[in-house]
């Protein structure tokens, strides 16, 4: 068994391979861009063929040691996004492109599988599957990571219960639902996250650099990957992703019971679960309206401004998923900011309001909450941003030094191959320990008023359910 793992991240703009110890020395990494893809509106598709080019790129920089390995791969496990889908024929190969994550043009079949009793929102898999079928004729659903397994280990692969989640799997009964509509045969086998697929086939090896008969486990989502990364995976703990949208995961022993959707329940490896929900709020809205600008001069000079004199609901996009379910949602403005950098930080504060609320609403639903809090993604490089939300939520939270969702994969791979006897001691073993930042309770405080305005504002649209925006209000009286 060689001496390290090797975790791949299949992301919207580009892949990142991770090669990592035991202990957390990272002995080595690559990336390689993604540049073909298609993005028309709400068409939003990629070309399977060069994910492969991507990783066999990434991989053969992240494995370009001396010894052509740096030690020795013990195990890769491969993470995508969350509801890419595709079809391929029998043997595994792509018969078209991969409608992503966030394409939208299987609204209509979403709506009918409502119809008929599956709680799946607009742009999950299952919905572009039916589309898929609906135009193009049957064939084998393939979430994103399965086009890379099934390249490793030279034929076709069962998926993971997590990347299936969006197609409508039952993680609870694991069984597909009866309710799909879908021709038989076009829904693949599902195996738990860290299941063994099968090892590097000679093929794979010549092009990847990963040695042959390295064993290939299933992955999870990369916000589940992300999660694994940040160690919070003992219950009550939660990791807030915050890049171009936010997405909270956390940890519980029991899953999360939302009647609305809007939490779903990841499971497990060890079969506990992850609940958690994306919204679509977050960063994107700061390229949006200051595209070029210097974020770290905007957050300096934002400091000035708390709060703000105006409050936002910065949607990157029309549509709200979490904490509350509203598909016309549109971004708002409250009062007028003195200033672009009044502006800048009334964005900010807007994305640490809409986090605080899905943590409140997490309470409302009885999921546990209190426990250790960790910020990932790519506003964590953010040190006022990171100062900013823990004074808003009135909580303390951990930014690890390495959370990309390949370093989850690879814990996951040590996790898989007996590397370790949890994946919670796997995920803390990897993950190097960061900066604990403090709230301030007096700017906590600041931010009190303005908070319940916001939510008097997305309860007054008749978006925030009342009683959920009755218990946001009480926990803010509680302090």
């Amino acid at each position: 068994m060689g001496s390290a793992w090797l975790g791949i991240d299949l992301g919207t703009q580009g892949v990142r391979a991770l090669l990592v110890t035991a202990d957390g020395d990272v002995l080595g990494s690559g990336a390689a861009r993604l540049r073909r893809g298609r993005r028309e509106g709400v068409r939003h598709e990629q070309d399977p063929q060069e994910w492969w080019e991507a990783v066999c790129a990434a991989c053969r920089e992240a494995l370009d040691g001396p010894d052509g390995t740096r030690g020795g791969v013990a195990g890769v496990a491969v993470c995508g996004t969350s509801g890419t889908v595709l079809l391929t024929d029998r043997a595994g190969r792509p018969a078209g492109p991969a409608l992503m994550y966030d394409d939208g043009r299987a609204a209509a079949e979403a709506g009918r599988l409502r119809s008929a009793g599956l709680a799946v929102q607009d742009t999950w898999a299952l919905p572009k599957v039916r589309w898929l079928v609906d135009r193009h004729g049957p064939g084998r659903v393939a979430h994103q990571p399965d086009v890379i397994t099934a390249h490793l280990v030279g034929g076709p692969v069962p998926t993971d219960s997590s990347h299936a989640l969006k197609t409508a799997y039952d993680v609870e009964r694991d069984r597909w639902p009866d309710l799909t509509g879908l021709p038989a045969g076009t829904l693949p086998e599902v195996v738990r996250p860290g299941t063994r697929l099968g090892d590097v086939c000679p093929a794979a090896a010549a092009a990847t650099g990963i040695p042959a008969g390295t064993p290939v486990l299933a992955g999870m989502t990369d916000g589940c990957a992300a999660q694994i990364a940040s160690g919070a995976l003992r219950e009550g703990a939660w990791n807030s992703v915050l890049g171009t949208t936010l997405v909270l995961k956390g940890a519980a022993a029991e899953p999360v019971r939302d009647p609305a959707g809007v939490v779903y329940n990841h499971r497990a490896p060890d079969g506990t679960w992850l609940p958690g929900g994306a919204s679509s709020v977050g960063a994107g809205v700061l390229t949006a309206r200051f595209a070029g600008a210097d974020p770290a001069v905007l957050d300096a000079r934002a400091a000035a401004f708390e709060p703000s004199h105006a409050i936002a609901y910065p949607l990157v996009s029309p549509g709200e998923r979490f904490p509350f379910r509203a598909p016309h949602a549109t971004a708002l403005l409250l009062g007028e900011p003195a200033s672009d950098a009044d502006l800048w930080a009334a964005l900010l504060q807007g994305v640490a309001f809409t986090e605080r609320l899905c943590l409140d609403y997490l309470d409302h639903l009885g999921a546990p909450v209190d426990g250790p809090l960790s910020f990932t993604g790519g506003a964590a490089r953010s040190t006022y941003w990171n100062q900013l939300r823990a004074d808003v939520l009135g909580r303390p939270a951990r930014v690890p030094r390495e959370t990309g969702p390949a370093l989850g994969m690879a814990a996951l791979a040590c996790y898989g191959t007996g590397g370790a006897a949890t994946l919670a001691d796997a995920a803390e073993s990897m993950s190097r320990r960061g900066a604990t930042v403090e709230p301030r309770p007096a700017r906590t405080a600041r931010f009190a008023e303005p908070y319940a305005r916001l939510v008097g504002e997305l309860e007054s649209r008749g978006w925030l359910p009342a009683k959920v925006a009755a218990h946001a209000r009480e926990r803010l009286a509680e302090g």
